[in-house]
């Protein structure tokens, strides 16, 4: 019979982020591994009880020495592997994370100068009171120090790479089919500037906490100390935690706002995942050219001649899961039934797989990127191929004379479409056409000049642009 997988050391991984993918995620585990939690929940508890002894909310509690302000900040800093352990043995008696966490930090206290404050650890607080701040907290951090200055990497990445490509002409398809040329970095730059406003939405999202008892009246607060403004205490405790404080909540704090910000995230997906297929398809048309050496050694494991776009199929499925698992937390963690259900628990534990897959892709089409050459002349190939393209240049100029009083520009649209519509046409069927407009000199000389490679518009300066902004 074969060993158990489970029972091999060390531990064998059941999801490929803890597993193969690993080291790509690795910045995220500081922010939203199950101990990243409870990191957060530990300093969480610990600035609530400096908090409360600092705004003086308690009659009869002592004031703090700084070293022991260091001590009681020091707990969370040094939540380490032994720490991870000490806590799992606690909460397996308790059979309750948060209690397992006050008892944890009362356990530090005992012994010390700060004893005879341990009673102040967890006071006021349901469990939610803790999480929703540990949660917002693990977010934010995950949000603003990994996965923003990822995609920021990737933004500048694609807008240096339009820029490398803002002139190099480029044959259009719209429907698939040759349309009004452009210029690749053109085209880039779009994808750029839908990225970099989704990036100034994100920068400015809200992190919601709130810290009010059991069902979010402070019930426990003003019967135990009336004279205490605990709506003012709850207020700038969130805001010293670099949260937003709402201030009107059933037992949890509502998530709205982390349905906000995974939506925003999840449609970050969809522009990647819409920029990884069409450079797939531009690397198949041959516009892009591979480097096998940032691909990998093996395109192919019957075709030695392969090298296969990965980076972008593997951004692709990444993107896919990702949004699949922020879409479920967007819309599950807005309801709760009447004061409080635990539905929320489960579904933020899948938080972190959620950033995981994105962050994974992110990564995956930068190194896509960074493994292209351009090829000019693939593109120009294609659009000496397709004269057929001026004909939307013609018929404009054409319908432009014909407002001036022009004589002979009746029907521009049906005499271009007899010419050119479901068959190719070259150059000199286009320069023949042309002369026989009997448009004036300064017009006709204009569009004999006119090439595919040539009819741009303002394609150069609108790639050059997103580079100035």
């Amino acid at each position: 019979m074969s060993p158990s997988f489970a029972d091999i050391t060390p531990a064998v991984a059941l999801t490929p982020l803890d597993g193969r993918y690993r080291a790509s995620v690795a910045p995220l585990l500081d922010h939203l591994s199950e101990p990243a939690l409870n990191r957060y929940r530990i300093k969480v508890e610990i600035e609530w009880l400096i908090h409360l002894v600092d705004s003086r909310a308690l009659p009869g509690v002592r004031e703090l020495r700084e070293d022991e302000r260091e001590l009681l900040r020091r707990i969370p800093l040094d939540f380490s592997a032994e720490g991870i352990a000490e806590h799992a043995a606690i909460e397996r008696e308790t059979v309750h994370d948060v209690k397992a966490v006050e008892y944890y930090i009362k356990r530090r206290l005992t012994g010390t100068s700060l004893e005879d404050l341990s009673e102040i650890v967890h006071i006021f607080c349901t469990s939610e009171d803790i999480n929703n701040l540990s949660y917002a907290l693990m977010v934010k951090g995950a949000t603003t120090q990994v996965w923003l200055p990822a995609l920021r990497d990737l933004i500048a990445d694609l807008a240096n790479l339009s820029a490398a490509a803002a002139d190099t002409p480029m044959l259009s398809r719209t429907h698939g089919q040759a349309a009004t040329p452009t210029t690749l970095g053109k085209e880039l730059a779009v994808f750029v500037q839908r990225l970099r406003r989704q990036e100034q939405r994100l920068s400015r999202a809200e992190y919601l906490g709130k810290i009010n008892g059991a069902t979010g009246t402070y019930a426990a607060h003003a019967i135990s100390v009336p004279g205490t403004d605990w709506q003012e205490i709850s207020r700038t405790f969130v805001e010293g935690l670099g949260l937003t404080w709402n201030p009107l909540t059933t037992q949890i704090e509502s998530h709205d706002w982390q349905s906000e910000l995974y939506d925003d995230i999840a449609r970050v997906g969809r522009i990647l995942h819409n920029l990884a297929t069409d450079v797939w398809t531009y690397i198949s048309l041959g516009y892009f050219r591979q480097r096998l050496s940032a691909q990998g050694g093996t395109g192919s494991s019957t075709m030695p001649h392969k090298v296969n776009p990965i980076r972008f199929e593997n951004a692709e499925a990444n993107l896919e899961i990702s949004a699949a698992l922020f879409n479920v937390l967007s819309e599950t963690l807005v309801t709760s039934r009447l004061q409080r259900d635990l539905t929320d628990s489960t579904t933020q534990r899948n938080i972190a797989p959620a950033f995981g897959h994105s962050l994974l892709a992110i990564g995956n089409i930068r190194r896509g990127l960074a493994g292209l050459d351009i090829d000019p002349q693939q593109m120009a190939g294609d659009l000496e191929r397709n004269w057929e393209v001026l004909g939307e240049a013609v018929q404009s100029v054409m319908r432009t004379l014909a407002i001036q009083g022009v004589p002979g520009m009746e029907n521009p649209y049906e005499r271009l479409k007899e010419l050119t519509r479901g068959r190719r046409i070259g150059a000199d069927d286009m320069r023949e056409f042309v002369s026989s407009l009997g448009l004036p000199a300064e017009v006709e000389e204009r569009l004999i000049a006119l090439t595919p490679a040539t009819y741009l518009g303002y394609a150069p300066e609108l790639a050059a642009r997103i580079q100035e902004a």
